[in-house]
């Protein structure tokens, strides 16, 4: 059966894939989002690049297991920091939703700031003309030509992208210095997501805000009736009709406004006159001129309401807006409000979740600030024992001894190399004892034996406490203990062949 319209602004009615192109409207707010844009990509572009106290001023190092931020160095080990932070970020998002709508997609979501301002800029000015029409033809070199900056682009977005994680100083040692064999890890993933980018933004487009990001799917959830939305309002522009069913066919006398198009009597040429239309209905100041629908990226309709394809772009309200200025009827048809607003119900006053969220915000921040403020010069923690974790030496005598594995990893966060020293806490004695040097900013693994009678296990397990000294006294020395189980035997026997268990 064939459906009465499209399911999908980006589906056609049989099921065929709807390529959109749209105008765009060059008003207030597209230049308010322009220079947005154009700030983001400088910022997502210039960081790599910048330095903080001989760090790059943001790396996400997987290799070496780090994350340096502004001259601080931060590991996966300082994992209640990191699940503070992550969560302060998702309360702020639903916080800025509950306020502002979907202000992350339309404004600085990376999709639509590339999609927008990079990709179909590039792609009007290789297809002049043809881009809104399509069946007009195209010359061979401006398609190739349109391809190579487009794979140019994604490109460069790729490897800016590497260089968050790598750094650009190695980067460009890389590119410049060496070949693709001799780093392939790093060359495939930059291939990879320069194919994924270019797939993205010329394939796939606006499918990713409507079948793949759950946002829209979200906002139900993240916004009421009073969130900010960019929205039409019906009682203003219904019922809609087009200027010709205003009251007046047009003429070369009609001025296209108050003359005759808003229903005078008459049009203002001198030698032509209309007779007032007998028109039944009192139309709204929409004229159905279809601008707003044409100028979306998402192909939506915003006439129709809040929809999950809408991004809030704002290119509507800009090109409502020159409509309306083109007519000699007020701005603001379609503007940013709410849907209670729209509804003409006034604006409710305080909202629980105004309330809720920036409380939790608050106190996540306050935690976090805490957490830094207090952060030690050193982590201390303990790994899991490979291989044999104990042997018992003795095992016939009275004086049987269990020697315990502890495997203890030591991360230095300050930037120049320190020694620290394990000494045991009370009770437990330590030997294959030595000072340990750790290179700043790294950490290093040991093996600490502790040495216990076999009557310190309860059920093959005893707890011990170890304490980590930085050698020296400098103010802030770190000192640390940390708490463990180390592993002995259930019980010891001896063994037909002398040995034990």
């Amino acid at each position: 059966m064939k459906p009465e319209g499209r399911v999908l602004a980006t589906l056609e009615e049989d099921g065929r894939r709807r390529w959109l192109r749209p105008k765009p409207s060059a008003g207030v707010w597209w230049k308010r989002r322009l220079i947005v844009a154009w700030a983001l990509i400088a910022v997502y572009a210039v960081i790599p690049w910048v330095s903080v106290a001989g760090m790059p001023m943001i790396l996400l190092d997987l290799v070496e297991r780090k994350f340096v931020f502004f001259g601080a160095v931060f590991r996966p080990t300082e994992t209640l920091l990191f699940g503070v932070l992550f969560l302060s970020v998702f309360v702020a998002v639903f916080l800025l939703t509950a306020i502002f709508g979907r202000v992350w997609c339309g404004w600085a979501c990376p999709q639509t700031v590339y999609m927008e301002f990079v990709y179909r800029p590039i792609e009007r000015l290789f297809l002049g003309r043809a881009y809104a029409n399509r069946r007009a033809r195209v010359a061979g070199w401006r398609m190739a030509g349109m391809y190579v900056a487009f794979f140019v682009v994604s490109a460069h977005l790729a490897n800016t992208l590497l260089a968050w994680f790598v750094g650009a100083d190695r980067l460009t040692s890389w590119i410049f210095t060496t070949t693709p064999a001799a780093h392939p890890v790093a060359f495939s993933v930059f291939a990879g997501v320069t194919l994924l980018v270019m797939f993205d933004f010329v394939y796939f487009r606006e499918q990713l805000c409507s079948l793949v990001c759950p946002y829209g799917r979200l906002q139900s959830a993240l916004i009421d009736r009073d969130s900010l939305i960019v929205g039409y309002d019906p009682a203003r522009g219904e019922p809609r009709g087009k200027m010709k069913d205003r009251g007046c066919g047009g003429g070369s006398g009609c001025d296209g406004k108050g003359g005759c198009g808003s229903g005078g009597d008459a049009c203002n040429g001198d030698d032509h006159r209309h007779a007032r239309a007998e028109a039944t209905v009192k139309h709204g100041d929409c004229i159905d001129c279809m601008m707003c629908v044409t100028t979306c990226p998402a192909g939506i309709d915003i006439r129709d309401g809040v929809q999950l394809e809408c991004i809030q772009c704002t290119q509507c309200i800009d090109a409502c807006d020159a409509v309306m200025t083109m007519i000699d009827k007020p701005k603001g048809l379609i503007r940013y409000s709410s849907q209670r607003a729209l509804d003409g119900a006034p604006r409710k006053g305080i909202r629980a979740r105004l309330v809720v969220y920036p409380t939790m915000l608050a106190g996540l921040i306050v935690a976090s600030a805490y957490m830094i403020a207090t952060r030690q010069t050193a982590a201390v923690s303990i790994l899991r024992t490979q291989g044999n974790p104990y042997i018992v030496k003795g095992a016939q005598t009275d004086a049987a001894l269990v020697e315990s594995i502890v495997r203890m990893r030591i991360d230095n966060r300050t930037r120049g190399p320190l020694s620290y020293t394990v000494v045991g806490g009370e009770g437990v004695e330590l030997i294959r004892l030595e000072r340990v040097e750790v290179a700043g900013d790294s950490s290093r693994e040991i093996d600490v034996v502790v040495r216990s009678a076999p009557s310190m296990f309860v059920l093959g397990r005893r707890e011990i406490m170890l304490q980590v000294n930085e050698d020296g006294s400098r103010d802030g020395a770190f000192r640390g203990a940390v708490e463990g189980v180390v592993l002995g035997p259930l019980i010891i026997a001896p063994l037909p062949n002398g040995g034990s268990r």
